[in-house]
């Protein structure tokens, strides 16, 4: 969405999507991270966007506001970076870069109700956008109410000359609070079509924060004479988010398709599979993926006419994959540029003007 389209539309469809598709309540609140990366407006607890319960938890932690909206935008700008040479590049998260808001509002709404792979990342990574947003400004003390894990300023190991001290990341605060903003109470569903849509998207939703726990490290400071290290003072601490996308890309790769249609609880969709165990790091999904080929506007799929190739690659952003087999197109780009540029005394600088031509491949 560029710097000068209105923000009203974009609410109103979202509004919206909470009257069609329940499901897809919990999501909406990404809408944030939209207008956080570039938006005229920056919404706040009476916004269309958030669902009335979330209204009603952001009015009473009005603090928190600045990092729900950035743990949507940290969610929403790694989506784009793990999948930027992929078929389908997280297309919701390019509207801050101008996209159209009608073809963005379309992606964003059938992203999160279509219950496929990539509902199932977008839900996992804004959730640990949360998590690391909200984790990240209680260390940094702007909160009242949570701080530095307490929890870990005694103690250590005297035998292996260490101590906890410094300021650990309070993941419990930011996995707690994530826990009550996003996840959409799923009592009286079982048995209910499309009741495995909602459960899936909260599952999804708890993988994104143990992907954040999971990958807690521990980072520690020498003491002594010369630096000796005689003693060492160690927090714990998150690891950026670009490693968090990464492990939950992973995560997507071998994602697990479930019954669409809650029992007691989830269950792979392959029955001869069923007694293996789905695990809390799992990403789920219940339909499979459209097309991504192809340009559908009803879906709000863009398709990859026009993207950017790599001729040589055999990786997915090579112009075979990327291209779905339709061919490329290439045309030269000249690039100009000052360059051997050298400090005449006195007092300026003196460059050529030199000059580039690259090939760029696009897909037809």
């Amino acid at each position: 969405m560029g710097r000068g389209a209105p923000l009203g539309p974009w609410l109103l469809r979202a509004g919206l999507l909470l009257a069609i598709c329940p499901a897809a309540a919990g999501g909406t609140w990404m809408w944030l991270g939209i207008a956080a990366a570039g938006g005229p407006e920056k919404p706040g607890c009476a916004s269309p966007p958030l669902s009335r319960r979330q209204q009603d938890l952001c009015k009473q932690k009005p603090e928190l506001v600045p990092a729900i909206r950035e743990g949507a935008r940290l969610g929403l700008q790694e989506c784009r970076s793990q999948f930027r040479h992929e078929r389908w590049d997280c297309p919701a998260a390019a509207a801050r870069r101008g996209t159209p808001a009608p073809v963005a509002a379309a992606a964003f709404g059938h992203e999160l109700s279509s219950g496929t792979k990539e509902t199932a990342f977008i839900y996992a990574v804004t959730s640990a956008g949360l998590v690391h947003s909200v984790t990240r400004s209680c260390s940094a003390g702007n909160m009242t109410e949570c701080s530095c894990d307490t929890s870990l300023r005694h103690g250590g190991s005297a035998s292996e000359g260490w101590h906890w001290g410094g300021c650990s990341d309070d993941i419990h605060y930011g996995m707690a609070f994530s826990r009550k903003f996003l996840d959409v109470p799923i009592k009286n569903l079982t048995g209910q079509s499309g009741s495995g849509l909602a459960a899936m998207n909260r599952h999804n939703n708890e993988a994104g924060r143990q992907a954040v726990a999971k990958l807690m490290s521990v980072d520690c400071r020498c003491h002594g004479v010369s630096g000796s290290c005689a003693v060492k003072t160690c927090w714990k601490t998150m690891p950026t988010f670009e490693k968090i996308g990464r492990f939950l890309k992973d995560k997507y790769e071998n994602s697990i398709q479930i019954s669409d249609r809650l029992k007691k609880k989830l269950r792979r969709k392959e029955k001869s599979q069923r007694k293996i165990p789905i695990g809390k790091e799992d990403l789920l999904y219940v339909n499979k993926s459209p097309n991504y080929c192809v340009e559908d506007q009803k879906l709000g799929i863009p398709g990859t006419q026009g993207r950017e190739c790599n001729r040589t690659s055999e990786g997915s952003d090579g112009c075979n994959l990327l291209c779905c087999g339709r061919g490329y197109n290439t045309h030269v780009v000249r690039h100009v540029e000052r360059c051997e540029c050298k400090f005449i005394w006195c007092c300026y600088v003196r460059c050529r003007r030199c000059e580039t031509m690259t090939d760029v491949h696009t897909c037809k």
